[in-house]
């Protein structure tokens, strides 16, 4: 079974779909950090793994709750609210740009208003993601093993967390 083994993450074969996925990220990122109100250290906007890929997590809004998911196993990107809706498109032949204007048509047409910075941050050169066309890889199989590796770091980082008795944030 594929997720028994810690899989290999090749910087040659997996860049530039580690790229295009980081950039997603980011523009996820940026929708928490818009949103969440300030916890020091910015905890409130980390993504989480989960069984799937990865998530934000409850995020509130003035009439509704939404949450963001990265599913790396059905190679796709999911918003669901707290009134039953959802709104989902796949990753695959998506460039940083398409993402930016799928995503944010869908929160349009889910009435979640919101605007970021449209510029990565903590990037030399970086193209603002409405424009970036360069970075639009995204290979499945490189996406499904980055996953199983978080899983697999995410479980022993928390049995090492766990193991500590002082304050854990």
């Amino acid at each position: 079974m594929k997720q028994d083994r810690w899989p290999e993450l090749s910087f040659e074969t997996g860049n530039d779909t580690y790229q295009t996925i980081h950039l997603w990220t980011q523009i996820v990122g940026k929708i928490k950090l818009e949103k969440m109100p300030w916890i020091n250290h910015s905890w409130h906007i980390t993504l989480v793994v989960s069984p799937f890929g990865l998530s934000t997590g409850d995020i509130p809004d003035l009439k509704k709750h939404f949450q963001i998911n990265f599913d790396f196993l059905k190679h796709q990107l999911q918003i669901v609210t707290s009134q039953k809706e959802e709104r989902v498109f796949p990753l695959s032949e998506l460039s940083v740009a398409g993402f930016y204007r799928k995503l944010f048509a869908a929160m349009k047409e889910l009435e979640l208003e919101i605007n970021i910075n449209p510029l990565p941050c903590e990037i030399e050169n970086a193209i603002a993601f409405p424009q970036d066309e360069v970075h639009a890889a995204y290979l499945p199989e490189i996406a499904e093993d980055l996953h199983i590796a978080l899983l697999k770091i995410q479980r022993v980082f928390t049995e090492f967390r766990a193991k500590f008795t002082g304050k854990c944030s």
